[in-house]
């Protein structure tokens, strides 16, 4: 069985128990003694890895004698945390893990990522990302529903209320022929042709250690909710949720974006890439 994944609407109610717990003074164990509930259960309610049942959730807040108007939202939040979100309902065969990081990425205020290896997956263009994830001879039908759910992803960025993004890419990244030199190089003049919002800036290779040599990773932050680290491995992908290593994982970001070149260095590199690639 996969691990749980913590949604969106199920964050939001995690971090609304917790600031109430907070607010009263209680530790998790001292709640969970109170309450009967194993502190384990309460401690993923409030990560939002579970969904309390509604029951469970007024004696919580009984306990913890939070006011009515937030006690609605809170109960407004259990009702609908299993209700299919945006992008489950555009995707409804995808896998669980794509819809929820496509969820994150839409009702994100901001959105970091570093990308050393590959271009990213919301800047790619569709011959490109087929080649990506045609790999290993997956089955054509898989490829396809894989690439709409990536397609799907880059539309909602193109939403009037788009979160704030900065993607960094690796020289590197630039460099590898994914699908051939005219795939790559159609992939290189799309990067020039994304709006400016979606500031995307290259770390040139060559220079000594960085954080970012540890492999890609990304930054989420939201207006109401404490930002998450996204992982995208090989074999698997992870969220991050604790706030010492985010916070770590935001440190690194920094340090990367003072690696970077600027939005118009960035895409003159670009230029030159596409210039040799075309000589």
């Amino acid at each position: 069985m996969p691990p749980p994944i913590a949604t969106p609407r199920s964050r939001a109610l995690g971090f609304g128990l917790r600031k109430a717990r907070k607010a009263r003074g209680y530790g998790l164990r001292e709640l969970a003694r109170a309450t009967g509930v194993h502190a384990a259960e309460l401690s993923n309610w409030e990560l939002g890895l579970r969904v309390p049942k509604i029951e469970e959730v007024a004696v919580l807040l009984g306990q913890l004698r939070v006011p009515a108007v937030e006690r609605a939202r809170l109960f407004d939040l259990v009702r609908t945390a299993r209700e299919p979100n945006w992008a489950e309902k555009e995707m409804p065969d995808a896998p669980a893990i794509l819809t929820t990081l496509a969820e994150y990425e839409r009702t994100a205020a901001a959105i970091f990522s570093w990308q050393p290896m590959l271009v990213h997956g919301l800047l790619q263009t569709p011959d490109y990302a087929r080649a990506v994830l045609s790999y290993g001879g997956s089955p054509a039908q898989l490829v396809e529903q894989r690439l709409r759910v990536r397609m799907t992803r880059q539309a909602a960025l193109r939403e009037h209320r788009a979160p704030e993004c900065s993607i960094l890419l690796g020289e590197i990244a630039l460099r590898q022929q994914i699908g051939g030199p005219e795939t790559l190089a159609e992939q290189l003049r799309h990067l020039i042709d994304l709006p400016r919002r979606l500031a995307v800036r290259v770390v040139p290779a060559g220079g000594g250690f960085h954080p970012g040599l540890n492999g890609s990773f990304s930054v989420f932050e939201y207006s109401d909710l404490p930002a998450i680290v996204f992982l995208d491995q090989h074999r698997g992908s992870a969220y991050i949720y604790d706030e010492e290593q985010v916070a770590d994982y935001k440190s690194a970001a920094k340090t990367m974006g003072s690696l970077a070149l600027d939005v118009d260095a960035s895409r003159a590199f670009i230029e030159g890439v596409i210039a040799e690639l075309e000589a």
